[in-house]
């Protein structure tokens, strides 16, 4: 059996909280992260391709107008027409400038 006497003091842990290490991980952590997400952006260029407007890309599409065909440029307006039969009597194109092209069948 252990004897303890009298004079025997209590210590301190000085060790800490074990969870204290944990939350300095976690920090840690999240500072990498915005690091590597930092120097990826710079490494990459990417925040030219973030910042800049999109490109219009061109049209790759063709109207093909048959011999019995004919091409009328329309321009938009607000009036609106009711429709209450009737049949398709061409296509409507918006070529890559805006401008509407009507094209008509004879």
């Amino acid at each position: 059996m252990i004897d303890i006497k009298g004079r025997a003091q209590m210590h301190t842990d000085r060790a800490g909280d074990p969870l204290d290490g944990l939350v300095n991980m976690f920090d840690l952590g999240i500072v990498l992260a915005v690091a590597f997400l930092i120097a990826a952006l710079q490494a990459h260029n990417l925040t030219q391709v973030l910042t800049q407007a999109p490109k219009p890309t061109p049209a790759k599409h063709t109207i093909t107008v048959k011999p019995n065909q004919s091409l009328v440029h329309l321009k938009a307006g607000s009036t609106q027409v009711p429709v209450n039969g009737g049949g398709k009597l061409g296509a409507v194109y918006q070529l890559p400038n805006g401008e509407l092209v009507y094209v008509k069948n004879k």
